[in-house]
């Protein structure tokens, strides 16, 4: 994998938010495979597609791409995406994308994440204020993607400091995660939730230590009025799904 951009596609262009997309979206192209099923090689997706930029031709998954010039292998809490309604529609279709997040320094890759698609809800979509009568496209409203909001084992690293990956672990990492899936929005924000919870404790945590959390979930949730069965029936999923390990008389690790 060669962490280069190619220079000469920004002969032309004299933006530099321009220049930036073309290299990235282009390096993205000629370099990345398909982290769900291996394939070595992802397309480009037809031009103006809503909440979509690349296409994996064999297993059909969709991503898109957001690039920031940082020398940081720490992601911001809030990346600027397009427009919210869009957005919005996209990841409640559950036919939503997942995203890719890069950083690059001096025209080069240096940090790169992927983040599944089961992982996006509206709660993880900030609607930004619209666009002034002043400005150019008055009334716009555009949206940021909370990242700070989504557990830390979604962030599934491609590329960490330059070094990059081995495919098949990244492949075999991302199985393991996207099993979480739900097929349900209010099943992806209980995920969500309690996989927040579980990362905030120490690795060896109690059930009791995750019912301090009942307030704060029933605020996010305010229809279910069994927050504690709720806990235990996340957790015996996600002990399920091989993501924690059940000790026994109410403890739990998480697993590495």
């Amino acid at each position: 994998m060669d962490l280069k951009f190619d220079l000469s596609l920004a002969e032309g262009y004299k933006s530099g938010s321009q220049i930036a997309r073309v290299l990235t979206e282009d390096w993205l192209a000629r370099n990345m495979y398909c982290p769900i099923c291996g394939e070595t090689t992802i397309k480009r997706a037809e031009p103006n597609a809503p909440v979509k930029d690349y296409v994996c031709e064999h297993c059909k998954s969709q991503y898109e791409l957001k690039s920031k010039n940082s020398k940081s292998d720490i992601f911001p809490k809030s990346v600027a995406d397009g427009v919210y309604s869009t957005m919005i529609s996209r990841i409640t279709s559950l036919d939503n994308p997942s995203f890719f997040f890069m950083h690059y320094d001096r025209y080069e890759v240096n940090n790169l994440i992927i983040v599944p698609k089961c992982f996006f809800t509206p709660d993880v979509i900030f609607k930004r204020k619209p666009l002034p009568p002043t400005a150019r496209r008055a009334g716009w409203t555009g949206c940021n993607i909370l990242l700070g909001d989504i557990p830390n084992i979604a962030k599934i690293t491609i590329i960490h400091n330059g070094a990059v990956r081995n495919i098949e672990d990244v492949v075999q990492e991302y199985q393991r995660v996207y099993n979480l899936q739900s097929k349900t929005l209010e099943g992806r924000g209980w995920l969500i939730d309690v996989l927040h919870c579980v990362e905030r404790l120490d690795t060896d945590f109690t059930l009791n230590q995750m019912y301090s959390f009942a307030n704060e979930l029933s605020l996010k949730h305010p229809n279910n009025n069994h927050i504690q069965d709720k806990i235990r029936q996340q957790l015996q999923y996600l002990r399920d799904k091989g993501i924690i390990e059940f000790k026994g008389r109410g403890a739990y690790r998480r697993i590495k």
